[in-house]
């Protein structure tokens, strides 16, 4: 082989080198960064357990909430159809935040609490975000279904 071809191949490997680690350090970095969303009930059955952040996602549970006196402390209960999980947050909660309203909170498991460092309060009566009902229909199809074709009787 000649030095000039030799030259060119080595050239060749490195780049294709270079674009391999390139593409290993995005996905790695995407990967760091994805936030997965479970209800309550999937929690509790084990489903979250490998993720270090995910959201969680469901109701906020009426008289559940309660706040500290003296920091900006706040604990309340993530509800769906069957499961239900205790959020715990420090911060300023949104204005919509309320009993019986969708709510996502982003955070981590710490024995069976979730910790909350992002909640995230639905903008109006009729909103909910796509995976959450997608989950929470996932999660309870028979009843979803039947709830449906009630929907679909003719009067």
């Amino acid at each position: 082989m000649n030095p000039t071809r030799k030259r060119r191949l080595t050239i060749v490997l490195l780049v294709a080198a270079a674009a391999v680690v390139a593409v290993g350090l995005i996905v790695f970095a995407l990967q760091q960064n994805m936030n997965y969303l479970f209800t309550p009930s999937q929690v509790q059955t084990g489903q979250a357990n490998s993720y270090k952040t995910f959201r969680l996602g469901g109701m906020v549970k009426a008289g559940s909430i309660q706040r500290s006196n003296d920091s900006l402390k706040v604990t309340f209960t993530v509800v769906d159809a069957s499961g239900s999980m205790p959020v715990e947050y420090t911060g300023i909660l949104p204005d919509l935040f309320r009993d019986n309203q969708s709510v996502i909170a982003t955070g981590h498991m710490d024995n069976a609490r979730f910790i909350a460092t992002e909640v995230l309060a639905k903008h109006d009566e009729t909103y909910m975000p796509k995976e959450l009902k997608d989950a929470m229909a996932k999660a309870h199809e028979g009843k979803h279904v039947s709830e449906e074709a009630g929907q679909d009787k003719p009067q």
